[in-house]
């Protein structure tokens, strides 16, 4: 998450209010929301946390993200927002607010900006574990792995909706571009 409010913050480096939309029933919210004001704090951006956790407070979210003026959003990792996707990138683009989103299917949708894991790369390497298991091999064996491989996915056609030049630096780090 802090590696979000960094990269859209160089995507809207005037924007001093940067929201965080989560999910308060998400049992990961807090600790997240922590990590991600540390960030802010860093970065000098005032960090204002909405919290929706059914589909009228998503709503309500982004009502009170244009109250308080925010440059950008970061939407949290959430069931709940994935389901709800068609409607958070609506509601972005008719509030006009640059988001960044955890998975590509957002942006592929409409959205800005994504950045998160390869969702190819985890069923993949879980077909490579059942087939070591199938073979033989204990899973108390088997090491833990966290993923490597990130995407970063960035919407060109809303970027250009958004009266936003995406910087080269961005475009260079981007493994898909969307035009």
């Amino acid at each position: 998450m802090p590696k979000r409010l960094e990269l859209l913050s160089e995507l809207v480096p005037e924007a001093k209010v940067i929201a965080l939309l989560v999910n308060p029933d998400n049992p990961n919210t807090e600790p997240m929301i922590r990590d991600v004001q540390e960030a802010a704090r860093t970065k000098g951006v005032q960090l204002p946390v909405l919290r929706a956790g059914t589909e009228g407070e998503i709503d309500a979210a982004f009502a009170s993200l244009v109250q308080q003026q925010a440059g950008g959003l970061i939407v949290s990792g959430d069931q709940l927002f994935t389901q709800r996707r068609e409607q958070i990138v609506a509601l972005a683009s008719r509030h006009a607010v640059p988001a960044i989103y955890i998975v590509s299917s957002f942006v592929a949708g409409g959205g800005l900006v994504s950045y998160g894991i390869d969702d190819q790369a985890v069923p993949r390497q879980a077909g490579i574990y059942a087939g070591r298991i199938l073979k033989g091999e204990r899973p108390a064996d088997l090491p833990v792995q966290q993923p490597t491989a990130f995407e970063l996915v960035v919407n060109l056609k809303t970027a250009k909706a958004l009266g936003l030049t995406v910087p080269p630096s961005i475009l260079a780090r981007a493994t898909e571009v969307i035009e």
